[in-house]
């Protein structure tokens, strides 16, 4: 499948975000088999209001015959606040881990994370660790600290606020190789339809440990509702397969 470039506010958005954006959809075109993935009609293009400013959100997802939904979330807050959200949800019969990737720049970028987060008990697959094992232990200069339901990622979890351009090129970097391996990884898997279960366990912790996130929820409160918020928290952003 070719991804069609549709209007959207990615041009108009900080220049980091907009690399990672079409780096995330390039290296997803170049290793897997899209297919369109439906959200609901009024959830995948959304505008609101924000103290004052306007929101916009808009939502790109793909299907795989590994993975259930690929999704990218971009979203501006009046002129100077851009958000780059991207979650990849394996189907049940493949034991992968959950690729994780956001992003938060204003006139610069705050927070910047991503992460292969395990699903089963025993951490991330062998070789997963090893794929990673050559990834440096102190390439920034400014680490943030997880939040308290932060278990649930791994040890390879990146979560930093990018100190300069030379940090956020390392940081896009780090996402590509990130995802090339998880990608590489998953074509190479064959499916394991004895785990469905464990395989589901493992994405309903990670979805419900997400969906903590108040920051998250507090501003699509505000801008929507609190029914909209949850909604969308469960629909669009974390949302789990109907059965295992």
């Amino acid at each position: 499948m070719s991804l069609t470039v549709k209007p959207s506010i990615r041009q108009h958005q900080h220049p980091t975000v907009r690399q990672l954006a079409d780096a995330i959809e390039s290296i997803w075109q170049r290793y897997l088999q899209l297919s369109p993935y439906h959200l609901p009609d009024d959830l995948g293009y959304v505008e609101s209001r924000l103290e004052g400013e306007r929101l916009v959100i808009e939502n790109r997802c793909y299907q795989t015959p590994q993975f259930r939904k690929l999704h990218l979330e971009l979203a501006r807050v009046g002129p100077t606040l851009d958000i780059l959200h991207c979650v990849m949800f394996p189907r049940l019969d493949y034991g992968l881990p959950m690729f994780g990737c956001d992003l938060v720049a204003g006139q610069q970028i705050s927070a910047a994370i991503v992460d292969l987060s395990p699903v089963g008990p025993d951490g991330l697959p062998l070789s997963y660790r090893q794929a990673l094992s050559t990834e440096p232990e102190r390439e920034f200069s400014q680490p943030r600290e997880l939040p308290d339901w932060g278990y649930i990622f791994s040890e390879f979890c990146c979560f930093i606020r990018p100190a300069n351009k030379f940090e956020e090129s390392r940081f896009l970097k780090k996402v590509e190789r990130y995802l090339s391996i998880h990608c590489q990884q998953a074509v190479q898997m064959q499916p394991q339809p004895q785990q469905r279960a464990a395989v589901l366990a493992g994405q309903r912790r990670y979805c419900q440990q997400q969906r903590q996130n108040d920051k998250t929820r507090r501003i699509l409160e505000k801008a929507f509702d609190t029914a909209w918020a949850e909604r969308y928290m469960t629909t669009v952003l974390f949302d789990l397969p109907e059965t295992a």
